[in-house]
C-alpha cells in the first residue's frame, strides 16, 4: 500500500502517507495497553490506568519495529528516547479512547470472530494448520494462558470495527479525481545541470578554531557506540540427544504410517465404451448392455481388443487408441468405472460395467505402485523422526524450566545452567546493531538493552528468535559500556573532511542560484554550464512524471515544485542533492494528467486509492475528536535511558 502511494504521489499527498503508518500502528498491541497492574501509572483515561509497566513494553516493541523496517539503516541514536516514550504513550491514549468508544456504541467480537483469528494465525499452526499444542506453548512462552489471550485478542478485534466502519465510508467525486489526476498524472519537459560538491572542494584545511567548534557543536556525531557483554544459556532441539529407539517403536511407527511409505497405484487401462443415449428406457439400456457382452465374448474367442475398440468404442478420446487410456490413479475416472478398474486382475475383460456414459469393457495391461516400501528401507528415517520428536518433547519440557529457573533467580544463569546441564556462554562486547549468531536477532539485541535486563539487571525472558526452528534462549547483560564522546584527536580527520565537505556544499548552492538568475535574463543553460574536468554536460530526459524512477529524487522535486512556465518561457528551480552536489532544473512544458485519457480500470484503481486515502484520513479525525472530549490525565514520564 505504501509503496503503490509513494509511486502515484508525491508532495501534496504526502501526509497521506503519515496516515496509512499511523493506522496500522494505532491497532497494534492495543491488547497490551489495557491490562491491569501495579505498576505506576503513566496515564489515565477515563478512569482506566495505563502503567509505567505497560509503557515500557510497548516502548520496547516500537523499537524492535523500527529495527525490523529500517533493517542495517537502524541507529537507536536518532531516536530520542525521552521523545519516543512520548510518542508511544499519545498512541496508548489514542487505543484507550478508541476502545471506550467502540464499547460505548455497542460494537462487540463473536466467539466465532475470536476462534477465526486464532486459527489463522500463523504463529499457531503446524503444517499450516492450527495446532492446539503450539498455539498453548506460544501462550506459556509469553506468559498468556488461552483465557486472557483470547480476552486480549477481542479487544483488539473490537478496536479495528470502528476503524474499518469509518475508513469504508469515504467516497471520491468526479471532480477530485479529475484534479487528483491532473497533478499526480502531470508531465513535465525538463532539462537539468549538476554542479559536482568536488569541484568546490577547499585547498586549505579548516583553521583549529573550526574544527574545535565543531567537534563542541556536533558529541553525537563522535561517540562510540554504547555496548555490553552478555552471558546466555542457548536450548536447541537440534542439539539435544535423542536417545536410542527400540526396534517394537520402529515396528509400530512403521505400521502406523505404512500409507505414508505406500506409492499410491496407477493402473494402465484400456475399455470399450457403448453409450446409453438420454432418456433412453430400461429395455434400450439392457440392449446397449447386450451389446456390450457381445463384444466380449468376441475378444474371449480370440479377437484383438485395440481392434474392437478401434471398430466398436463410442469414445472419442481413446477409441483411434485402441481403447488406451494410459496409466490412470485412483480418483479420476467416474466412480463405478474405477470401482471396476481397480477391483480387476491385470489382462482379464470385465463384464459390461454402468458409468453414466454408457457400458465399458475394461482391461487392465499393467499395474504399477500400492506396494509398500520394505522396513529396512525407511527404517533410518523413521529413527530419525521418533528420535526427533523425543527432541522437541525434551526441549518443550526444558524450555518451560528454563523460563521458571531463570525468572526464580533473576540475578544469574548458573542455577538454572547447573540443574539443566546447558552451558552457560558468554559474548565478546555487542551494540545495538547486534552481534553474530543467534545474538545477531533482533529480538535478542532489543531484549539485552532493555530497561529490564540492563537497566534493572534481571535476566531476560525466554525469547525464540526462529519462527520455524526450536531454539530459545535467555540471557542477561555482564558488563555495560555507555555512548561516550571519542577524543578529539582521534576524529580529526574526520571533522576535517566534514568542514571541507560542508564549504565545497555551500560553494557549489550558491554558484547554483548565481546561474540561475543568469537563465532567468535570458541565458541558455547549456552556456551557463561550467567547463572543465568533472562537471558533466546538462542533462535531457525531456518529459518526465512524478515517480520517474531514473532521475534523482531531488531533480523530480525541484522540477514539480517550479513554478508553471509561460507560453514559450522556461521556468527554473536550483537545490542541493543529499552527497552534497547542487542542482539546476529548467522546466519547459507542463502538460497535465487527465482522467478521461486513462483506462476504465486504472481509472477505477486510481479512484479507489483517493477514498482509501480519505477514509484514513477521515479515520484520524474521528479519533481526534474523541481524543479531545476524553478524560485523560497524563503523568510526568520517567526516562527508561540509564
Amino acid at each position: 500500500m505504501l509503496q503503490a502511494i509513494k509511486e502515484r504521489a508525491q508532495g501534496w499527498v504526502a501526509w497521506a502517507i503519515v496516515i496509512l503508518i499511523s493506522i496500522p500502528f494505532a491497532l497494534w498491541g492495543i491488547q497490551s495497553y489495557m491490562g491491569v497492574g501495579g505498576a505506576p501509572a503513566v496515564a489515565k483515561v477515563n478512569g482506566t490506568e495505563i502503567t509505567e509497566r505497560q509503557l515500557d513494553r510497548n516502548v520496547q516493541r516500537a523499537r524492535m519495529r523500527l529495527r525490523e523496517r529500517l533493517g542495517a539503516a537502524y541507529d537507536p541514536d536518532l531516536f530520542d528516547s525521552a521523545q519516543l516514550r512520548q510518542q508511544v504513550r499519545e498512541q496508548m491514549i489514542r487505543d484507550a479512547v478508541l476502545l471506550d468508544a467502540s464499547y460505548d456504541m455497542g460494537l462487540r467480537v463473536s466467539d466465532q470472530a475470536v476462534r477465526a483469528a486464532i486459527l489463522a494465525e500463523p504463529a499457531f499452526q503446524s503444517d499450516g494448520a492450527f495446532d492446539k499444542g503450539t498455539y498453548e506453548r506460544v501462550l506459556r512462552l509469553q506468559g498468556l494462558t488461552p483465557s486472557s489471550y483470547e480476552e486480549q485478542l477481542r479487544q483488539s478485534l473490537l478496536s479495528t470495527q470502528l476503524a474499518r466502519a469509518v475508513t469504508r465510508s469515504g467516497f471520491t467525486t468526479d471532480a477530485e479525481l479529475a484534479a487528483a489526476t491532473r497533478l499526480l498524472r502531470q508531465q513535465r519537459d525538463i532539462a537539468y545541470l549538476v554542479l559536482p560538491q568536488a569541484r568546490y572542494m577547499p585547498d586549505e584545511p579548516p583553521s583549529e578554531d573550526e574544527i574545535r567548534a565543531y567537534y563542541e557543536d556536533n558529541p553525537a556525531q563522535f561517540e562510540s557506540p554504547e555496548r555490553v557483554k552478555l552471558s546466555y544459556i542457548v536450548l536447541d532441539a537440534d542439539a539435544l540427544g535423542a536417545g536410542d529407539v527400540s526396534e517394537e517403536a520402529l515396528r509400530d511407527a512403521y505400521e502406523q504410517r505404512l500409507e505414508e511409505f505406500t506409492t499410491p497405484q496407477e493402473r494402465a487401462i484400456r475399455h470399450i465404451l457403448l453409450t446409453v443415449p438420454a432418456g433412453a428406457n430400461d429395455a434400450e439400456a439392457q440392449a446397449v448392455k447386450a451389446r456390450a457382452a457381445a463384444l466380449k465374448e468376441e475378444i474371449q474367442a480370440g479377437a484383438d481388443f485395440a481392434a474392437v475398440a478401434a471398430e466398436h468404442s463410442q469414445d472419442p478420446g481413446s477409441a483411434d487408441q485402441g481403447g488406451d487410456l494410459g496409466m490412470v490413479a485412483r480418483g479420476i475416472m467416474d466412480p463405478a468405472f474405477e470401482q471396476a478398474a481397480f477391483d480387476l486382475e491385470p489382462g482379464v475383460v470385465s463384464d459390461p460395467v454402468r458409468s453414466r456414459f454408457g457400458y465399458h469393457l475394461i482391461e487392465v495391461t499393467d499395474v504399477q505402485g500400492g506396494e509398500p516400501k520394505p522396513f529396512e528401507e525407511v527404517r533410518d528415517e523413521l529413527a530419525r523422526d521418533l528420535g526427533r520428536g523425543d527432541a522437541e518433547a525434551t526441549y518443550f519440557e526444558l524450555a518451560e524450566q528454563l523460563a521458571n529457573l531463570t525468572y526464580e533467580s533473576p540475578d544469574s544463569l548458573i542455577p538454572a545452567a547447573e540443574t539443566l546441564g546447558l552451558e552457560l556462554q558468554t559474548s565478546d562486547w555487542i551494540d545495538r546493531s547486534g552481534g553474530d549468531g543467534i545474538l545477531g536477532s533482533p529480538k535478542v539485541t532489543n531484549a539485552a538493552f532493555s530497561e529490564d535486563v540492563l537497566v534493572r539487571g534481571n535476566n531476560s525472558e525466554l525469547i525464540e528468535p526462529d519462527r520455524d526452528r526450536m531454539r530459545a534462549i535467555v540471557l542477561r547483560v555482564d558488563r555495560h559500556e555507555p555512548a561516550a564522546v571519542r577524543p578529539l584527536e582521534e576524529v580529526r580527520e574526520e571533522i576535517v573532511s566534514a568542514l571541507q565537505a560542508q564549504q565545497a556544499s555551500a560553494a557549489a548552492l550558491a554558484e547554483a542560484e548565481s546561474l540561475v538568475q543568469r537563465l532567468r535574463g535570458g541565458a541558455e543553460l547549456a552556456a551557463v554550464a561550467p567547463e572543465g574536468e568533472g562537471t558533466p554536460a546538462p542533462q535531457e530526459p525531456g518529459l518526465v512524471s512524478r515517480n520517474q524512477r531514473e532521475l534523482p529524487p531531488t531533480v523530480l522535486e525541484l522540477a514539480f515544485a517550479a513554478p508553471r512556465p509561460g507560453a514559450g518561457a522556461v521556468s527554473y528551480a536550483a537545490g542541493q542533492q543529499p552527497g552534497g552536489d547542487a542542482v539546476i532544473v529548467a522546466v519547459r512544458d507542463v502538460q497535465d494528467g487527465s482522467a478521461e485519457d486513462m483506462e476504465p480500470a486504472a481509472r477505477k484503481s486510481e479512484r479507489a486509492l483517493l477514498t482509501q486515502i480519505r477514509g484514513e484520513h477521515g479515520f484520524e479525525r474521528v479519533v481526534d475528536d474523541l481524543v479531545a472530549r476524553a478524560d485523560i490525565e497524563r503523568k510526568e514520564l520517567a526516562s527508561d535511558t540509564p
